[in-house]
Parts: structure tokens; sequence; C-alpha cells
């Protein structure tokens, strides 16, 4: 693929792929269980039996034709092949937004989101971004040390010029949330501004801390403790742990499924919040792909840049957050207001890590409600005052001056 080059993008995977997937699902050696723990010790035996049977008979082809029905493409940018979804909203009155996804989702959760922010309501629309991160999914895995989630930035910034968009806002979760930040803080003009889920809780603790943000940080360093080793394995020996989840489907069933039904809002059930088809669409797509690897070493290059570990600016472009009640560390609104200069705030009823998946009416909604706090702090209130006016407010919003 040559520079600047984008070119359609259709999964097709080999039928000889998925009949080895098959080969390997029915030849499972499931550990024995030996006493009656519940999630306490991982996953759950009857759990990880249920997964797989269902993987088992999953119609890969239908989904595969489900996500083959929204427009995706690749390009290479600096080297790095990214794979991305691009779909233009309804009507001349669009803003562009670039959805970034973490580990262990991927560009599907963001998906559902397509037709609620491409429908043009109150006269806004989005053209709509979903790239998969480096080494996840039909993204390249880098070729060498370095892309970090500092580089991935760059590589955003300038995807969305090669589509034509030199300013735009962009909505981030898990390690998209790390993307998103990086944008605001290191391309502050080409962001209108940065939507995010949660605050990262890992920034320096500080010696005025309110006792709301003490008892937040305790319950963190509690959660690190209990439930954190997955990161930290990821971060200093993800190759050692990617020749199990590269070479058996139920281990990495095991792996990311225990992560989705812990993180999410679904009252304990593995299919509580995230359907089984969708847990078994990701699944697969990391599993043909052969990306399990590449993608958890993304946390060891994220813990050593320095930039996405240090303290974000305070001031830039406007910043909102989104509190999921059943993520894994809901942030208190002090803690966001100590590193950011906040315009806009939203506590949900419900929801948990994986809003795309879980409440993609509540994330779109909210998307809506920031991007029109952002047209009022850019232009002014619009109002009703004629499509051309409205039009060129719109130009001079998304124009790089």
């Amino acid at each position: 693929m040559s520079a600047d080059t984008l070119e359609p993008f259709v999964i097709d995977i080999p039928q000889a792929t998925l009949d080895d997937l098959h080969r390997r699902l029915a030849r499972t050696r499931a550990p024995e269980s030996l006493d009656d723990m519940g999630w306490d010790l991982g996953m759950e035996p009857e759990a990880l039996r249920t997964l797989l049977k269902h993987w088992r008979d999953f119609d890969w082809r239908a989904a595969e034709a489900r996500l083959n029905a929204v427009p995706a493409f690749r390009t290479d940018i600096e080297g790095q092949g990214v794979h991305f979804v691009h779909v233009r909203g309804e009507g001349p009155h669009r803003l562009p937004l670039i959805l970034t996804h973490g580990w262990p989702s991927c560009f599907t959760e963001l998906l559902p989101l397509v037709p609620l922010l491409t429908r043009e309501v109150d006269g806004l629309s989005f053209d709509v971004v979903i790239p998969s991160l480096p080494g996840h999914g039909f993204s390249a895995a880098p070729r060498a040390p370095g892309m970090n989630i500092t580089r991935i930035a760059d590589l955003w910034v300038q995807l969305m010029e090669r589509l034509g968009y030199p300013r735009f806002l962009a909505h981030g979760g898990d390690m998209g949330a790390g993307v998103v930040e990086r944008l605001r803080a290191n391309h502050a003009s080409r962001v209108l501004g940065v939507h995010m889920v949660n605050v990262f809780n890992g920034y320096p603790r500080t010696e005025d801390l309110s006792p709301e943000e003490e008892a937040f940080l305790a319950r963190a360093a509690a959660w690190r403790a209990r439930e954190g080793a997955y990161a930290l394995l990821h971060a200093t020996k993800p190759r050692t742990l990617a020749v199990g989840l590269q070479d058996s489907p139920a281990g990495l069933a095991a792996w990311m499924g225990e992560k989705f039904r812990s993180w999410s809002d679904g009252g304990g059930r593995l299919d509580g919040a995230i359907s089984l088809d969708e847990l078994c669409t990701v699944l697969t797509l990391y599993w043909v792909t052969q990306s399990i690897g590449s993608s958890i070493r993304l946390y060891h290059e994220a813990f050593s840049d320095v930039g996405a570990m240090s303290p974000p600016p305070r001031q830039g472009a406007p910043l909102g957050v989104l509190i999921c009640p059943r993520d894994i560390l809901p942030a208190p609104r002090a803690w966001g207001e100590r590193w950011f200069e906040l315009q806009h705030w939203t506590e949900l009823p419900r929801g948990g890590h994986f809003p795309g998946f879980e409440v993609p009416h509540l994330l779109a909604e909210d998307l809506r409600a920031f991007a029109r706090r952002v047209r009022r702090t850019k232009n002014g209130t619009l109002g009703k005052r004629g499509a051309c006016k409205e039009l060129t407010n719109f130009r001079e919003l998304t124009r790089l001056d």
C-alpha cells in the first residue's frame, strides 16, 4: 500500500482458519474445578463452558456480513497499517468525530454508535471515524518498539487530515481515553474537544486531597492489589502470556471473557451486559488476526510513555468526562477537576467499562450534548438564524487557521 492510499477493506476470513478454530475448541482441556469459589479465582468454570459452547456454534459468517455492511478502509501512516471505519453523517451540518477503543475491546464496541451519531438531530450529525488501535484486529502489529499512546495520537491526527478533517472531536475509553488525552495535550490546534470515559487514577498523589479523593485512591490501590495483576503481566511479560493465548482459544476466551464480565454492568452474569454473540465476535477477531500478543504489548508501551503517565495540561481544548457507575474505578468529579478544566461532566445511571456495548444510546446522547457545548463555546449559540449562517459556522469551526 502506497503512502496516502485509502483502500476499501472487506473482512473475508479463510474457511480453513475457522475450521482450525473449531477443532481447537473441540479439543479444549479445561482445568478441573476443585472448589466452589464462584468468580473469586478468575473465570468461573461453568461460565467458561457456556462461552466455549456458544463460540463453537457461533455463526461467524453472519457476524462478518454485519461488519462488512459498515464502510471500512486500510491505510498506511508512517509505515503503520491502520484499519478504520468511516461513515459520513446526514445533512450539511456535520462534525468530524474519531472514536477510540481500548483493551480487551475492539472497534466493534463502537459500531452501535454509528447509526445514532450519523443521524441528523436538531441540525447536527457526525462524520464518524473508528480506527483499530495498532496491533489490534485488522490494524497491523507495530514492527518496532515505541508505538505508544503518544504516537498513536500522532497517527490519528494524520489519519483525520488524510480524510479531510483538519480539526475534529475525539472520544475514547480505556487506552482510547489515553489517546484522546494526548491529542488534547499535543495537538491543541487540531482538536475541537475531547470526550473520554472516566479519569485516569494513576496521576500523582497530591497533598491537598479531599476526603472523596482519598477514598477513591484507596479504592484504586485495593483494586490494583486484587485485580490489577493482568496489567502488570501485560506490561512486563507480554510475549510469555501471548504464547498461551494465541495457541489456545479457550485460554483467550477465559482471559478476555473474565474481564468483560467483571468490568461491565451485567449483574454478575457473563452475558448480563454484553451478549455472547458480541463477545464471540470480539474473540474471533482477536483469534483470526492473531493480534492478542501485539494488543497486550501496548500496556508495556503505555506504562513507559512519559507523556501519557505524566499529569496532563489543565487547560486546553474543551474536555468532557462520562462516568459509568459500574466502571472499574469511577472517579469523583473532584479528581477530574484537579487535573482538568472541565466543561462537561456526566454521571450515568447505569453502564460499565464498555459503554459502546452496554449503553450506546446514553453514550451517543452525551456525545451530542458535549458537541453542542463545544459549538456554543467556539461560535456562540447558533440558534435558528438560517442555514447559510449555520453552515458558515460549521465550516469555520472545523477550519484549521
